[in-house]
This record gives structure tokens, C-alpha cells and sequence, in this order.
């Protein structure tokens, strides 16, 4: 099969707000030695993406690009058949469905990933539930492993019906936790459908005021200090956070992050942020339990390339159920 030499890719030539981001025709990524050439079918969107797209926190550019992105083409999480393999590739041939997160380039019609950044997908799963689980799922599953979740313990996910959370539900019930999702009135229904066991309201109950105490708290929202929340632990029990720090916008958490590493010298409970790193050993778990029927994929919305710029904004009001996914036409080539 000839490939094109020219894609349609969305790129982000500033930080700013969707408004920033515009389509167009650029070259087909060069194939590595150690590159896999996908042809992108769906695209997951994350809380990644807009930290990334808005350049806030600031100290993150220094790691991105100070004055603009330096690598301008969105999007972290993607899916698709490979249809070119690098001279050094051993474990992928053309026509294999697979899935990754990758350090930006996902949101084109054509992506280049190296090959240890690529699992196979499963017979069974599709592209589009594939590509909702490179970040999200994989950041629930190290959460969770950071937590030390094991087999009967209680565990407190609050933010349970995001994109991450809605996974994080699931893996701790697959790890065999009792698990209590906290959500707004309108998610009640889909957590609980999700295996939550309880499932609190925080629109009439505030989970740190109430008696029931947790081995692992998950904290995917950052709306309480840590001091109450340390209350609502066991006595041994893990505040694992991959949240908060939204009004500074200098160093988003990391005010936060050192104040709960240095409470961890004066308590018997233990402060964890929670640092996600892709990982394929990762991505290759969560999508054999997705094979297996053990964890679904939970979407809000979906749209095309063309659409992608409005759930970018979509997704930047924080009230995204599940996942957002960019799919494509099967009519590339």
C-alpha cells in the first residue's frame, strides 16, 4: 500500500485557549528506525491535553516548549492499524491493531510511535475503546498500585465518573477493593453501574464528614484540604492525589505536594502524588481485562478532527463523564 505524503493534523501553534487550534495540511511523520507508523483512527482526549494546550501550569513549559509548543500537533492517546514499521521494529508488522500514548501527535491522520511505546490491542476491542485507555486507565492503575490497594480493602475514589476516575472504579474492583466513588447527583447511577459499591452524593454529602474510614483515598479532584481527608483515612491508610492546584497558576499542585510530603514526617498515614508515566506493561494490562470483560469504557462525547477544537473546549469545563474520543474516517488510506 503507497502511503500518502500529506496528512490533515490538528495543530497547536501557541498556548491559549481552543481558539488556538486550527487544521491543516502538513507532512506525513518521518518513519524512524524504531518507528511505527499508525494510521490514526481514534483519539482519546485527557486532562493532559488541556494542561498542555493552555500551557498552565507555566512551570510546565520548560519540559514543553517556553514560547510555543515543541511539538505542535495535539493529542497524547491514539488507535489504529500500523501501515509502515522502521527497519529495527521486531514485535509489530503492518496491519497490527494497536493502541499507545505518545509525547504529543495523536490528534493527525498519520502517527509516529517508537516501538516500545505500542501494545498490541486484544481481539474484541475496538479502536475507540482501545484509545481511551493510554493516560486515563493507566493513571488509575498506577494511582491505585501507589495506594497499595489489595484484595478487601475500602477505597475512596472521588471524582468517580471523569475519565480517569470511571476507570479507577473498575481496576479497584478488579484488585478485589470495597470501593466508594464519589460524584454529582447526575453520575450517581453510572458509578454505581460502574461496581461502585457505595456511592456518595458530594452535592448533599461531604465524604470527609462522614464516620466511614478508608484504607486508600484516590483524589482526582482536589476540593478538600488534607487535613480533613487525612481524618476520613485508617490509621495506616494512603491519600494518593492526582489532583488540585488549578488557581495557581505558576505551580499548579506542587505547593500542595510538598506540604503533604513533609506531613508525612509527623503521620502514621502517608501522602502520595500520584506522577503517571506512560507505560506499555500498563497499557498492555488494562487492555486485557478490557478484552476480558472486567473494564468498559465510558464515553461522553465524540466528534471528528474538524470537531476536535469544541471538545477541547468541552473538555476544559471539567465536566466530562467518561472519556472524549476524536474518531476518523475509515476512507484514509
Amino acid at each position: 500500500m503507497s502511503l500518502p505524503a500529506r496528512m490533515t493534523a490538528l495543530l497547536q501553534p501557541s498556548y491559549g485557549s481552543p481558539d488556538v487550534l486550527s487544521l491543516s495540511e502538513i507532512d506525513v511523520p518521518a518513519l524512524a528506525a524504531d518507528g511505527v507508523l499508525v494510521r490514526v483512527v481514534a483519539a482519546g482526549l485527557n486532562k493532559a491535553d488541556w494542561h498542555l494546550l493552555t500551557g498552565r501550569p507555566y512551570l510546565l513549559r520548560t519540559a514543553f516548549g517556553v514560547g510555543a509548543p515543541k511539538r505542535p500537533i495535539a493529542g497524547m492517546a491514539l488507535a489504529g492499524p500500523v501501515v509502515a514499521v522502521g527497519p529495527e521494529v521486531r514485535r509489530f508488522q503492518v496491519g497490527d491493531a494497536v493502541c499507545a500514548e505518545v509525547n504529543r501527535g495523536a490528534l493527525a491522520e498519520y502517527a509516529c510511535a517508537r516501538e516500545k511505546e505500542l501494545a498490541k490491542i486484544p481481539a474484541g476491542v475496538s479502536f475507540e475503546d482501545a484509545a481511551t485507555l493510554p493516560v486515563a486507565a493507566t493513571s488509575a492503575l498506577q494511582g491505585l498500585r501507589a495506594g497499595g490497594v489489595a484484595d478487601g480493602q475500602s477505597v475512596l475514589i472521588n471524582g468517580a465518573a471523569g475519565g480517569v476516575g470511571t476507570f479507577a472504579v473498575q481496576i479497584a474492583k478488579v484488585l478485589g477493593a470495597v470501593v466508594t466513588g464519589v460524584c454529582s447527583t447526575g453520575n450517581v447511577e453510572l458509578v454505581r453501574s460502574l461496581g461502585a459499591d457505595n456511592v456518595l452524593d458530594y452535592t448533599t454529602v461531604d465524604f470527609t464528614r462522614e464516620e466511614a474510614r478508608y484504607d486508600v483515598i484516590f483524589d482526582l479532584v482536589g476540593n478538600h484540604a488534607l487535613a480533613p481527608s487525612r481524618g476520613t483515612l485508617t490509621p495506616h491508610g494512603i491519600f494518593v492525589s492526582s489532583a488540585g492546584g488549578e488557581d495557581n497558576a505558576w505551580f499548579g499542585p506542587i505547593p500542595q505536594i510538598i506540604g503533604g510530603m513533609v506531613s508525612n514526617a509527623y503521620s502514621s498515614q502517608k501522602f502520595v502524588s500520584l506522577m503517571a508515566l506512560a507505560n506499555v506493561d500498563d497499557l498492555a494490562t488494562v487492555l486485557a481485562w478490557m478484552a476480558a470483560g472486567r473494564v468498559r469504557a465510558v464515553y461522553d462525547r465524540r466528534g471528528t478532527l474538524a470537531e476536535a477544537a469544541e471538545l477541547f473546549r468541552y473538555l476544559g469545563t471539567g465536566r466530562t463523564r467518561g472519556k472524549n474520543v476524536v474518531t476518523f474516517p475509515d476512507t484514509l488510506p
